[in-house]
């Protein structure tokens, strides 16, 4: 396979946020990164005031608008584009619900590797709505953008990709397919959760319409807590199906229970989706953690783990494991997808020995032991310190 650069150095501060990285090898974080002590710090602070009735609501905003500001930064976005939510599946149903639909319309989608919540939204417009759910196959463990662009027509309403798949956690060539849905003036929605905060995003040049995330993987925060990019071209296209006191906009400065009356305007932008009270902690930790990945940058995040994804699998490779695609390195995420060894073991998809998560920033010796755990599986004795979710 290809080599790849050698890894690059991270700040000695932010590592040192991360003392779980010392502990073993971490091969989770593609199902919940490490939790960094600046977040955590930020998180007890707030149960603090809590215990001690000191909580300051007005503070308490602030942190909910640092953070949706700190991840507008991120990806090159304005804060008013960004909405609070709970999680990615929250973002997504957003999108599929505000949407006007009629029968007929069609949704094109890759089934065959998209997660459960980028399914059924588009199952359920396909009962409710008439909808045609275009289901585009995979291509070598690959999102097949340019399949995509071939199904369009003048009836798509919607296309919708991971930035990352899930499994077995390939990039997905959005921009060709980001410029040619806006030629066509269909909406693009992607799931970003495996990739922002791992990889350098852009949503300008990616040419994504919405972009849903969580905070728990990438973005080091908390389950609970997420964040909806949604252009504003098309946000303010947009009416919300749930709508509460922080979707209206009753001017600056007015109390969060103000009623106004029957004649209202939206927030602008994707604010407007906001709904009621948020979920603080999970702000809080977002607001830290997203403060240290913007100070160390994704561009040496996303260069930095992904040589190390080319070490683990140049090494695995020596190790008789076999990795899907590993003449295809340009279209890795920075994450190991699965391997077969020489044996016929399947290590399991889920083991992504590279991904971003902070145990990734914390590694720079060879990575020949992750290797060998990997390889080793399922041996207990050389895999006891190593964590993973099948």
């Amino acid at each position: 396979m290809k080599d790849a650069p050698e890894t690059t150095a991270i700040p000695a501060e932010a590592l040192a946020e991360f003392p779980g990285a010392g502990e073993g090898l971490y091969l989770s974080s593609c199902t919940r990164g490490l939790l960094p002590l600046s977040a955590r710090k930020a998180v007890d602070a707030l149960l603090d005031d809590r215990v001690h009735g000191t909580s300051d609501k007005a503070g308490l905003f602030e942190t909910v608008e640092r953070a949706r500001g700190r991840f507008a930064q991120l990806i090159r976005a304005e804060a008013d584009e960004i909405a609070i939510t709970k999680n990615v599946s929250e973002g997504l149903s957003i999108i599929a619900a505000a949407l006007e639909w009629r029968p007929g319309d069609n949704v094109i989608v890759c089934m065959d590797i998209e997660h459960p919540n980028n399914m059924y939204p588009w199952y359920n417009l396909r009962e409710r709505a008439g909808i045609e759910v275009r289901a585009v196959p995979t291509r070598d463990g690959h999102i097949p953008t340019d399949a995509m662009i071939d199904a369009m027509d003048d009836r798509t309403r919607l296309v919708t990709v991971s930035t990352v798949s899930f499994s077995p956690g390939f990039r997905t060539d959005v921009e060709p397919l980001g410029r040619a849905c806006r030629e066509k003036g269909v909406f693009l929605l992607a799931d970003g959760v495996q990739s922002v905060g791992i990889i350098d995003t852009d949503v300008q040049k990616l040419g994504v319409d919405a972009l849903a995330v969580s905070t728990q993987k990438g973005l080091l925060g908390l389950y609970g807590f997420g964040f909806l990019y949604c252009r504003r071209q098309w946000a303010e296209r947009l009416r919300p199906v749930y709508l509460a006191r922080f979707g209206v906009d009753l001017g600056e400065g007015a109390h969060e229970a103000a009623k106004g009356s029957d004649q209202y305007d939206l927030m602008p932008g994707a604010r407007r989706f906001d709904l009621g009270n948020y979920n603080y902690p999970g702000a809080a930790a977002a607001d830290a953690a997203l403060e240290l990945i913007n100070r160390v940058g994704t561009p040496a995040i996303e260069a930095h783990v992904t040589a190390l994804s080319h070490r683990l699998a140049r090494a695995s490779w020596s190790s008789a494991c076999r990795w899907p695609a590993a003449n295809r390195a340009n279209t890795w995420a920075p994450s190991s997808a699965s391997a077969r060894s020489a044996r016929g073991r399947t290590i399991p998809p889920r083991i992504r020995a590279s991904r971003r998560s902070t145990s990734t920033w914390r590694q720079t010796a060879s990575s020949s032991p992750s290797a060998r755990a990997c390889c080793a599986w399922p041996s207990t004795s050389t895999t006891r310190k190593t964590r993973w979710t099948e």
